[in-house]
Parts: structure tokens; C-alpha cells; sequence
């Protein structure tokens, strides 16, 4: 059995979203974020106040990761972390004043590059591109 890696949409989504994170960190990095912090701040803009083991149900990484990359969040003054008053297990995580105010530079430079790598799709291709990814996203969390 041949493989052929342009025909594999395993590695070519894997290209793309290597090539829109190495856009996307060089346009976040004079905010003072990183890449793999992206997925976090998305959702903690959205809603903070959360545990580690909600953030995890949302962002699909390794547990192990979540947890160093939360630890170098708040080494780096992104997020502060609670006892939660529910569960004396859990801490909640909570965006700091620095983190809340990069929110709408990190949007722009996000929407940037998603609009630059888009344009080469019609807007038509664009909003079937997004609901076929979609559909896969949600497939292969259900299976």
C-alpha cells in the first residue's frame, strides 16, 4: 500500500494549521503571547472563572499540557488561579487585567490571518471550507 501525504487530510490539515500557527505567533508575539496560549485565552475571554477540567473539555490537548501551559500563563501575569468555593480540589482560572486587554489585538491578528490565508477561496468556498471542517471536528470528537 502506497501513501501519498497529498492526498492524506490528516497531513494536510496538519500543514495548514502549521502554517496559520506560524502566521498567527509571528502577529501575536509583540502582544507577548504565545501560540499554544491561544486556545486558552479564546476561551477564557469568552468565560472565565473556570476549572482546568473545563478548559480541557473545550480545547481537545493533553491534560499534562493544559497544566504546563497554564503554569507559564501565570508565571507570565496572563491568568490567576482561585480555590474554587464548590470543589476543594479545583482552582479557577481567571484572566488577569494584562490578559482581558490583549483581547481585541489578538482577535484582529487572528482575523488577519484567516482572512490573508482565505482569500484565496471564493466567499462561497469559504463558508462550505468552514462547515466541511466543522463536520469533521464533530465527527471525530463523537467517535
Amino acid at each position: 500500500m502506497e501513501f501519498e501525504k497529498e492526498n492524506s487530510a490528516g497531513y494536510l490539515v496538519n500543514h495548514m494549521a502549521r502554517l496559520f500557527a506560524k502566521e498567527l505567533q509571528n502577529r501575536i508575539a509583540p502582544l507577548g503571547i504565545v501560540v499554544g496560549q491561544f486556545p486558552i485565552l479564546l476561551e477564557l475571554w469568552v468565560k472565565d472563572g473556570v476549572t482546568q477540567r473545563d478548559l480541557l473539555g473545550k480545547i481537545d490537548v493533553e491534560q499534562a499540557t493544559l497544566a504546563n501551559t497554564l503554569n507559564r500563563m501565570e508565571r507570565d501575569g496572563l491568568i490567576k488561579r482561585t480555590k474554587s468555593p464548590t470543589d476543594a480540589r479545583a482552582q479557577l482560572i481567571w484572566l488577569t487585567d494584562k490578559a482581558a486587554a490583549l483581547r481585541d489585538s489578538a482577535y484582529e491578528a487572528a482575523q488577519n490571518v484567516n482572512a490573508e490565508a482565505l482569500q484565496v477561496l471564493s466567499t462561497p468556498e469559504r463558508a462550505q471550507f468552514m462547515d466541511y471542517m466543522r463536520l469533521v471536528i464533530k465527527g471525530m470528537r463523537s467517535g
